[in-house]
């Protein structure tokens, strides 16, 4: 018989990491932060990461709250929300082009202000697909502490600036009790048909390798259920509201094991970076603006370089579209995830070539 052992130290990591984002989460809501519960419980869990805390949160906790923020964006799923795709080709192909701008751009502000090398600054300019970009930079040998940290200081950057940015600006949404989700009074059975069809959705994209898949597979499956007008049952408020703070945690520990010192020797580059791929998106959902009726708020964030999980939530939080910002996020992803080794080959080739040339030239006398 199987022998089953609580790791105690690993519950109370677990604990403290939970109980952190619950007071950042609380405290962000006693000030009226828009979007409180994921921008306090990200910050302060990001703050206790820094001081040497072991904050941690389990990978089968984290994919636990990628389904259940799945099934809480796809609730709010309308009919109307579905016939509203037609209208945003144009701003999905300029999320694509706004993509690879992004890259470069941020790629070029890396190497040539702060001198990295040509990979480093690449993966570190990046707009998205973290895991993906770790693992091309350990495999290739770049600089994994810096592009760790660049990329994770966008992530929260975003996730605690963008609504602080909206509020001040007069473009926040109204505040929406418990995070605008619809209060459907559904049978047992129409909870338990949503949970196990976005779960099974979940796990499907996931075995599909299909970016944000957890989150996206879910929000598909009960979006498809709602907004076919096949059930009309949603999560507790309560229960959803748990799991936008605990998903802050999962956000903010990306700092765990991040000495300050590190921090603070990559913080120019983290924090320039940030700003040139800020302005660039933001260029780009001014021209959207332009050309089509899509409210600013809602092209901010959907244009916003930043985790599509968090920035979905965030969304939500706001009482904007969850699906038009899905939908855009997904296209940057792509985009994102299908030219970044194709540009790594093109440079890794380039420098191959040239350091053959400097071995054939002949030895100076």
């Amino acid at each position: 018989m199987a022998s089953w052992k609580i790791n105690y130290r690993v519950l109370g990591r677990v604990a403290e990491t939970m109980i952190v984002a619950i007071a950042g989460a609380l405290l962000f809501t006693w000030i009226r932060f828009p979007a409180a519960l994921i921008c306090g419980s990200t910050l302060a869990v990001a703050l206790a990461a820094l001081a040497g805390r072991p904050v941690t949160v389990p990978a089968p906790l984290a994919r636990f709250l990628f389904i259940l923020i799945g099934i809480t964006l796809g609730s709010v799923v309308t009919p109307e929300t579905l016939h509203g795709v037609v209208d945003w080709p144009i701003s999905i192909a300029l999320i694509s082009v706004s993509a690879i701008c992004m890259t470069f751009a941020t790629m070029s502000y890396l190497r040539y202000v702060h001198r990295w090398d040509p990979l480093s600054a690449l993966y570190g300019g990046s707009p998205g697909g973290q895991a993906q970009v770790m693992m091309m930079a350990t495999q290739y040998g770049a600089d994994v502490p810096g592009i760790a940290i660049v990329q994770s200081v966008r992530v929260v950057f975003l996730a605690v600036g963008v609504p602080g940015a909206l509020a001040l600006f007069g473009l926040a949404g109204s505040p929406v009790p418990g995070l605008g989700i619809p209060d459907f009074a559904a049978s047992p059975l129409q909870v338990v048909v949503l949970v196990v069809a976005s779960t099974v959705s979940g796990l499907l994209f996931q075995r599909l390798r299909i970016p944000g898949n957890l989150v996206l597979g879910a929000m598909l499956a009960s979006g498809i259920l709602h907004g076919g007008g096949f059930i009309h049952a949603a999560l507790p408020w309560w229960v959803v509201s748990a799991g936008v703070v605990a998903l802050g945690g999962v956000v903010g520990s990306r700092f765990a094991n991040t000495p300050p010192r590190l921090l603070f020797a990559y913080l120019g580059a983290a924090v320039g970076s940030f700003a040139v791929a800020l302005a660039t998106a933001t260029a780009f959902a001014l021209i959207v603006a332009s050309l089509s009726p899509t409210r600013i708020a809602d092209l901010v964030v959907a244009f916003s370089p930043g985790a599509q999980d968090t920035m979905m939530v965030l969304a939500l939080s706001l009482n904007i579209d969850p699906v038009f910002v899905g939908a855009h996020q997904l296209a940057r992803y792509l985009v994102v995830s299908l030219s970044l080794p194709l540009i790594a080959h093109f440079m890794m080739r380039n420098r191959d070539k040239a350091n053959e040339k400097k071995d054939d030239e002949p030895p100076k006398d």
